[in-house]
């Protein structure tokens, strides 16, 4: 890896161009991922309310497995891009070793315990008997699949820090074809081929993501990390304790953050009424807001390799800027699609929803959830570039606090203390998120997350 196979200095030049050069692969990516999470749905949506709700709670849950994957690839950034940033090549490709290795033990160990205890993570939802039985089998397939899936993440970190968006894009669009194609193959069937049903979206997953590591090794030999192969392949107990130490926070977050959605669920499971009803409009309602959350993930993740590489480069006040353009851009592009949401909530809906009371419960999910987009973009795009910066710790005191003080306790007391329901719950989501923008804001603004040196360097 030389500095003459990168394709662009993204801590030099025009900050417009290195944002754009950053934002366009990892739109594509998101929009990809939104392409398999709403084919999930819809074809779950020809099976019954019920399956669409088993398919959106085991959905959190198997988020929350990945729970390492999505912490260590936030670390490996922050790490991985200061180096890029800095010129050093060794370090760079030692702690990518590291982080894939890693990645694939801490799989191997979620894995056991994940199929020890599906039982009892599976009871957490409060479905009925016979809706626990679909879940656990969804659950399974899932489980087995995990090891493949962190390589997939973990590969694309690799990619990202470095600037090699596109081999991102190539890798995903890959599994996303693979699995939207699987899903309808192997629920529906075709020809001879009778289909499998609900299990059909699961294996559909599972068999993407083990082609997509075949993929990403493959393109790690085209890419600037080509010499990651050569190295040492030990497990550094001193890097492992840096990458541990910048992810932790961020495991946190997912944690913090899938749990919330658990307990949301749990919440909406006990409403006297339309229990069920909420549970789907809920499911189908976050894949709909996700057309929202694509530029904004792709925003979020460009802040954070920006925000690395020109820390890594000794140019904080260039990372400042890039933090507030880009926050501010997501905030603009967010607000204006936010509208169109709002006003056809009802004909987007219907795309997913089968059942005429998820559709109405749905419509005002929508409806309500669209007055906190901007905040929201504001919280993930400079998240991102504490992220990046390696404070992770900043970001994880914003986040947990608006869930955990914020949204859980309000929404319990909105729809079952108070008796209003789902829109209770639907209320309170706003006004958390509403809290953690502002929070965040403020957090970045203080400019403490430039001192922060996830290698350990001294200032």
């Amino acid at each position: 890896m030389t500095e003459q196979t990168r394709t662009i200095d993204l801590t030099a030049g025009n900050i417009w161009d290195n944002i754009w050069h950053m934002s366009w692969p990892m739109l594509l990516v998101m929009f990809f991922n939104f392409l398999v999470g709403l084919a999930d749905i819809y074809v779950a949506g020809f099976l019954g309310p019920e399956i669409q709700a088993v398919v959106g709670f085991v959905g959190q849950l198997y988020f929350f497995i990945i729970i390492a994957a999505n912490a260590v690839s936030i670390g490996a950034v922050a790490m991985l891009s200061r180096a890029v940033g800095a010129g050093r090549v060794e370090d760079a490709l030692t702690a990518a070793r590291q982080t894939l290795l890693f990645g694939v033990l801490c799989a191997l160990a979620l894995s056991g315990f994940s199929l020890l205890f599906e039982r009892q993570i599976i009871a957490l939802a409060g479905f009925p008997e016979g809706i626990r039985e679909i879940a656990g089998n969804f659950f399974t397939i899932f489980v087995l699949a995990l090891a493949p899936n962190y390589m997939v993440i973990l590969s694309n970190a690799v990619f990202r820090a470095g600037g090699e968006m596109r081999l991102s894009l190539v890798a995903m669009a890959v599994v996303s074809v693979i699995n939207i194609a699987l899903n309808f193959l192997l629920v529906f069937g075709v020809f001879s081929f009778p289909g499998i049903g609900y299990r059909g979206i699961a294996i559909a997953t599972a068999t993407a993501m083990s082609a997509g590591t075949i993929i990403c090794l493959v393109l790690f030999r085209r890419s600037m990390w080509k010499d990651i192969f050569s190295g040492s392949w030990l497990l550094s107990a001193g890097l492992v304790r840096k990458l541990v130490r910048v992810s932790w926070p961020a495991a946190l977050v997912q944690i913090s953050w899938n749990t919330s959605y658990i307990v949301i669920y749990n919440i909406l499971g006990r409403l006297e009424e339309g229990k069920i009803t909420a549970m789907a409009a809920l499911t189908n309602g976050l894949r709909i807001e996700a057309i929202i959350y694509l530029p904004v993930f792709a925003l979020n993740m460009a802040a954070s390799v920006l925000t690395g590489q020109n820390l890594g480069a000794e140019a904080s006040g260039r990372a400042e800027r890039t933090g507030w353009k880009i926050s501010l851009a997501g905030v603009a592009f967010v607000s204006v699609m936010a509208l169109p949401i709002f006003l056809w909530a009802g004909e987007l809906s219907s795309s997913v929803a089968r059942d005429q009371r998820v559709l109405e419960e749905m419509v005002r999910y929508l409806r309500i959830t669209m007055l906190s987009e901007p905040f929201m973009a504001l919280s993930l795009i400079l998240g991102g570039c504490l992220q990046g910066a390696g404070d992770t710790k900043g970001a994880m005191l914003v986040i947990v606090s608006a869930l955990w003080i914020v949204r859980l306790p309000l929404a319990y007391l909105l729809a079952v203390a108070a008796g209003y329901g789902a829109f209770g719950v639907w209320l309170a989501m706003v006004i958390s998120m509403c809290f953690q923008g502002i929070a965040m804001t403020v957090r970045f603004r203080n400019g403490r997350w430039k001192e922060v040196r996830p290698w350990g360097e001294k200032s």
